[in-house]
């Protein structure tokens, strides 16, 4: 008779679980040793990176930025009235005086508009000068009236005197005297009437030939204004220099304000530099530049800071302070450099590919012969276009590499091969 095995499973419970906790400290021990192997650095081909050294000593602030020279006196010609391009005589790039025709357009309603004025203005001229002549007539005719009552006045008073003496001896009776003087007397008053008459005709008829003055003067300015009107159809250039754009072919009609064309003076040019917003905070007028048109580099200065952002840039104004290279004309490409301020004795490299002015950033530190780079803590400080200040983390002499080493922001350690 077999006997029954006891404690068996028992057993076998405990050998299963010290086998998973031995596999679980074996499992431990592994991952703790993997962690603990130093990663391999990546490889990084030497010629691939930008090394640069840090310096000390002087350091000038400047902003780079690209641009035009474009002329300092430009006119833009818009459309005056509305109209249809009939002619262009002249081409871009043809030097043009003041009164050079650029363009001719044609609108039959100005030129209707203006032969009415005209007709106007002599309509309105003929009635001054008629008016006028009426008046005039009206007046000599009052002015012989005048005359007249005052020639009777002084006979009737020549004979009331007369009278006066006869009646005083008794020569004629005192009746005639009183009717003589009566008489005189009436004349007189009727004297007074006409000149009083007479000067108040003369005051109307100034005002009569004023409002038909004015109206005149009115129907003159309206003729006037047509006849620009008519005359601004020939567009001109308006100041001597070169025509540098004409954007409208013949037969185009054009509304009133379309722009028609462009002449510059090229003698007097000025740099228009586009800088970007991050640098152009420090750009203010009077700051010396240099401007380089590829033929040469000429020195300027700031005129201008234009207020707005466009597409990230900011545009500034270079005066020209010397006389331009052979070949500089309007729309040529050029480099700008401003400088802002020059900074002594400090720690400074060349500007990192990815770095803002006092930012803490990391960079790789050459160590050793070269061949290896270690991930630093860098402070930076004020920055130029091309270089920038350390105010911590790098000493002079340090090399380190200014690319961009995005792709290694897992690793504290790279090599250097080549």
């Amino acid at each position: 008779m077999d006997k029954p095995r006891t404690g068996y499973a028992e057993k076998r419970r405990l050998q299963r679980s010290l086998m998973l906790v031995a596999a679980v400290v074996v499992v431990t021990l592994i991952t703790l040793g993997i962690k603990s192997i130093e990663p391999a650095a990546p490889q990084v081909q030497r010629e691939t990176v930008w090394i640069d050294e840090v310096k000390q000593g002087p350091m000038m602030r400047e902003v780079h930025g690209n641009g035009t020279l474009v002329p300092v006196e430009v006119r833009w010609i818009s459309a005056p009235v509305e109209g249809r391009v009939e002619s262009i005589p002249a081409l871009p790039g043809v030097r043009v005086e003041a009164d050079t025709v650029l363009l001719e357009l044609s609108d039959p309603q100005v030129t209707q508009a203006a032969l009415e004025a005209e007709s106007q203005l002599r309509g309105a001229e003929a009635e001054y000068q008629n008016l006028r002549a009426q008046l005039e007539s009206q007046l000599l005719s009052q002015q012989s009236q005048v005359a007249s009552v005052d020639s009777q006045s002084q006979q009737a008073k020549l004979r009331a005197d007369a009278d006066s003496v006869l009646a005083k001896d008794g020569l004629i009776p005192d009746i005639n005297y009183k009717v003589s003087k009566l008489h005189s007397d009436e004349l007189g008053k009727q004297r007074q009437l006409e000149k009083e008459r007479y000067r108040k005709s003369q005051l109307s008829n100034q005002a009569q030939l004023a409002a038909q003055r004015a109206r005149v003067d009115q129907m003159r300015t309206m003729y006037e204004l047509r006849k620009r009107q008519l005359e601004s159809l020939r567009v001109r250039a308006g100041i001597p220099g070169v025509l540098q754009e004409l954007p409208v072919q013949v037969g185009q009609h054009v509304n009133p304000g379309t722009i028609l064309a462009r002449v510059g003076r090229p003698e007097q040019l000025k740099a228009e530099l586009r800088i970007p917003e991050v640098q152009a905070k420090d750009v203010q007028i009077g700051l010396p530049a240099t401007i380089d048109t590829r033929n040469g580099v000429v020195s300027g200065h700031v005129s201008r800071v234009a207020p707005s952002v466009q597409e990230g840039t900011v545009t500034v104004d270079v005066a020209i302070d010397g006389p331009l290279p052979k070949g500089a004309r309007p729309d040529l490409s050029i480099d700008g450099t401003i400088q802002i301020e020059r900074l002594n004795n400090v720690l400074y490299v060349g500007r990192p590919a990815t770095s803002q002015t006092n930012a803490d950033i990391q960079l790789f530190k050459l160590i050793g012969d070269g061949n290896e780079a270690v991930r630093v803590p860098v402070k930076l400080g004020r920055s130029s276009a091309t270089t920038v200040e350390i105010v911590r983390g790098l000493k002079a002499g340090d090399k380190v590499i200014l690319s961009d080493t995005s792709a290694y922001d897992g690793h504290d350690k790279i090599r250097l091969n080549g």
